[in-house]
């Protein structure tokens, strides 16, 4: 019996449960956003005591399955609120005291959504009590931690500066184990990528003296030492050497003589460099090579540095079996094989495969650029290898030529200053024309040699409409400031020379009367216009004034160029004194120059004349002293440029100059006897007679893949030469020696600099005045930008030269050098220029070294040096 009174009691109990609106105590968890938290929870704690979501744990869940049943809003209660007011809550939610809502339903979670909306929350919970037909309901929320500063301890102001924009750190950001562990995991690779790759990082969370639910978050930093790649060590290579293998990595280097290349480890570049590894073992034969592990290690006893360990398997290697052609109709197999320049047999080289099918260079001689120089835009060639048990290859070459394009539109945009017709007349590219790949190239090369644009962001845009057979051509153009205004002093003749100059680059003289264009002055049409002004006081004064046109007529690349110049010196070295000597010059040229389409399209021919007067008194400094003597000469010269930046950073091309300057042979039909040593001076030497060549190349050569180390070898040579061994020229010799800019212009000698040595120390001069005949000279220098922007540019550089002076051309000994090593630095600036300074030590002895090394020496250059 007392077993069937508890069975009964039981019964009753959950029938009553059942019935009764006892559904009393339950909760609702509308759509919060409930995020892990756990290496931030004790701070929780800490700044909102009991934590709510214990509370809220304990509390009943809403029976959803029950029937849904009208109830009247009764109270509202928040909990947990502590830096939000809780009437705000009360007031923003859709639901107020005295509304009708149905429950289960929506009506709390619509009522809810806008508070977590707005992100003041990280738990929301509403527990709902009935009391009848009416019931109540309790807000249960946590507010968020936000984070209202960042601290870093340890560090320089510059770094953080960096890391704050590396982390994009905000005041009042959510604070989470995610934020937390993203900010030390990009610290971390911010300095692996400087090289402390043993630097020690962590945090610490305090809480905020103002905003309650705010903290601070210290990041301490202890970076310790720079450990760059010590050693590179590679495994399972037997046929491919270690440093060939090495040296295929382009961007991961170890320690070495060669400061300017980074030994640092990155992650992206090694991943890049493994592929590289992977490529050269391929270009090999290694067909199959792959990398089975990588992996960093500690060196030991070396705690600064770090080897990187390597492991390959070469596999098998293969040769070329068959090589067969499928598709192509317009060039017939045999050419394109001997384009392709590989045969059965040959080891296979997938790499010189694809780069010699498809080209990366538009100048390269690839199968892919002779068919889109022929307008076949959409060609491809896609060889498909079979490999043939033992270690051969065969590869059919799968040609789809496409059909040919014409280009539609060819624009441009970008010139503020420079007028469309300058530009357009320079595009080689042109509207219905056959598209042309090598005459892109060479529509970029000719308006980066302009000297108007930025040639590091000069990109031509190719947009193909397949369907149409047709393409649209833009260039994108960023114009640069490189008119050019000096205020500048130099040392030169032991004193010092003020010099005042300006050069226009841009000007428009046909707008010269034309008001509305001087804006400051008439530009637009790429002449170029210069004036400089140069003195001393009483002892020395020069002016100069030339001119461009480089499209004379505005139809042909034909260039007109004309100079005045003058100047005059005495021996009056202070104001006041009276001269007693003098030396002066006036004179003019002119000149024709035209861009030839043989060879090649990078070649000019020039011709022009030029007329001076040199008027001497008591100058004891040239063969002549006294009189006045007179030059008239024929100017030659052809030159080919393919720079492709000529204003600033040249990073490939080439450019060569040859030049003969030739005056009229006057002792051969004047009539005089020059071999009279009784002539005077003002009669021998009243017309001046002589003959100059000179040659100039140069070449510059990337070596990175983003052309930024660029190396520059260029030979110089010139002989000054005569028709009679009696009439020698007493002008137009070399001085050889410094930085080649002597602080002022001083016509009649020519000035060669070489760094590393004092000012005209390499001139072999026998007699007082005479000057050398002839020259050699070659330089080989390393440049890498440090700055590089479309208005400013600084470089650095380490250069050899060698070279020297002779008298006559049978003293010349090309291999008689003397040698300087250096450094230095380039500064590109808008309206100033290049500006330069290096630092240059001479390896060999001088007339004037007290037989001695030359040793160190400063030099100035002003201007790009060609």
């Amino acid at each position: 019996m007392r077993i069937a009174r508890r069975l009964i009691f039981a019964v009753l109990a959950m029938t009553i449960w059942a019935t009764v609106p006892a559904k009393a105590q339950q909760i609702y968890a509308p759509d919060s956003i409930s995020r892990s938290m756990s290496g931030v929870m004790p701070v929780y704690d800490s700044l909102l005591g009991e934590s709510v979501d214990e509370q809220l744990t304990v509390l009943p869940r809403v029976d959803y399955n029950a029937a849904p049943k009208s109830y009247i809003v009764g109270k509202i209660n928040v909990h947990g609120a502590i830096a939000v007011d809780p009437q705000m809550i009360i007031d923003n939610l859709s639901i107020a005291s005295g509304d009708t809502i149905t429950i289960p339903g929506d009506d709390i979670n619509i009522a809810t959504r806008s508070l977590l909306d707005r992100r003041f929350f990280s738990n929301l919970k509403v527990l709902t009590s009935y009391r009848a037909d009416t019931v109540d309901l309790d807000l249960y929320l946590r507010e968020r931690i936000q984070v209202r500063g960042w601290n870093f301890i340890g560090i320089k102001g510059s770094e953080r500066k960096d890391l704050e924009e590396k982390l994009r750190l905000r005041q009042y950001s959510e604070l989470s184990d995610y934020l937390l562990s993203t900010c030390m995991d990009l610290i971390r690779k911010y300095y692996d990528e400087k090289a402390f790759r043993n630097a020690e990082i962590s945090y610490a969370i305090t809480p905020d003296t103002l905003v309650k639910t705010a903290v601070l978050v210290h990041f301490t930093i202890d970076r310790g030492e720079k450990v760059k790649i010590g050693e590179i060590q590679f495994d399972g290579n037997q046929n491919l050497s270690s440093k060939k293998l090495t040296k295929s990595m382009e961007k991961t280097h170890k320690v070495s003589i060669n400061f300017l290349r980074s030994a640092k480890f990155k992650e992206k570049d090694f991943e890049e460099d493994l592929e590289n590894i992977r490529n050269y073992a391929r270009s090999e034969g290694y067909r199959d090579a792959e990398i089975l592990q990588d992996s960093l290690y500690a060196i030991p006893d070396k705690p600064k540095r770090m080897g990187i360990y390597i492991k390959i398997k070469e596999g098998d290697k293969y040769h070329y079996r068959n090589i067969n052609w499928l598709g192509n109709t317009i060039y017939p197999t045999e050419a394109l094989q001997q384009m392709l320049g590989l045969r059965p047999g040959d080891v296979y080289d997938s790499e010189t495969m694809n780069e010699r099918l498809s080209g990366g260079d538009p100048m390269s001689m690839s199968i892919a650029n002779t068919y889109m120089d022929n307008g076949y835009l959409a060609f491809r060639a896609t060889p498909v290898e079979t490999v043939v048990p033992g270690d051969s290859v065969d590869v059919e070459i799968r040609i789809l030529e496409g059909n040919q394009f014409r280009i539609k539109n060819v624009t441009f945009d970008g010139n503020t200053r420079t007028n469309d017709h300058v530009i357009r007349r320079e595009l080689q590219t042109m509207p219905g024309e056959l598209y042309s790949q090598s005459l892109l190239a060479r529509t970029y090369q000719r308006l980066a040699t302009m000297g108007q644009f930025d040639a590091n962001s000069l990109q031509p845009n190719v947009n193909p409409n397949i369907q149409q057979e047709l393409v649209d051509i833009n260039y994108s153009l960023t114009e640069v400031p490189n008119d050019q205004l000096e205020l500048s002093g130099g040392w030169g003749a032991g004193m010092f020379i003020a010099s005042v100059g300006i050069n226009f680059t841009n000007i428009s003289l046909r707008n010269f009367f034309n008001k509305k264009a001087w804006r400051p002055y008439p530009a637009g049409d790429n002449q170029t216009l210069g004036l400089q002004i140069q003195t001393n006081g009483s002892y020395y004064r020069a002016l100069s004034v030339n001119f461009t046109e480089p499209w004379l007529g505005g139809r042909k690349p034909t260039s007109l160029s004309v100079s005045f110049f003058t100047s005059r010196e005495t021996d009056a070295y202070y104001t006041g004194q009276k001269a007693t000597a003098h030396f002066g010059t006036i004179g003019g040229s002119i000149g024709i120059g035209k861009r030839l389409n043989w060879p090649d399209p990078y070649f000019t021919m020039s011709v022009g004349l030029t007329m001076q007067s040199y008027r001497l008194h008591n100058w004891p400094y040239f063969l002549v002293s006294e009189g006045t003597c007179n030059t008239l000469a024929l100017n030659l010269g052809i030159s080919r440029n393919s720079v492709d930046d000529i204003m600033q950073y040249p990073s490939q091309g080439s450019k060569f100059d040859l030049s003969v300057a030739l005056t009229p042979p006057w002792s051969a039909f004047d009539g005089k006897d020059y071999s009279d040593k009784t002539m005077s001076q003002a009669d021998r030497y009243h017309w001046i007679e002589y003959h100059k060549w000179k040659f100039n190349a140069q070449w510059f050569v990337p070596l990175t893949a983003n052309n930024k180390l660029v190396l520059m070898a260029r030979a110089q040579f010139g002989y000054l030469g005569h028709y009679n061994k009696n009439k020698l020229s007493p002008f137009e010799g070399f001085s050889v020696g410094g930085d080649g800019l002597s602080g002022y212009s001083l016509y009649g000698v020519e000035t060669i600099g070489l760094r590393g040595y004092e000012e005209d120390a390499l001139t072999p001069m026998a007699d007082y005045g005479v000057y050398a005949r002839i020259f050699s000279k070659y330089t080989l220098e390393m440049r890498y930008p440090l700055v590089r922007s479309a208005s400013t540019l600084v470089y650095a550089l380490v250069f050899g030269e060698a070279g020297n002076a002779f008298q006559t051309l049978s003293e010349f000994k090309p291999f008689s050098l003397k040698r300087s090593a250096g450094i230095g630095l380039r500064v590109y600036l808008p309206y100033l220029g290049m500006l330069g300074i290096d630092w240059g030590y001479g390896f060999d002895k001088t007339s004037d070294s007290n037989g001695k090394a030359a040793g160190g020496n400063f030099s100035f250059t002003i201007g790009q040096t060609f």
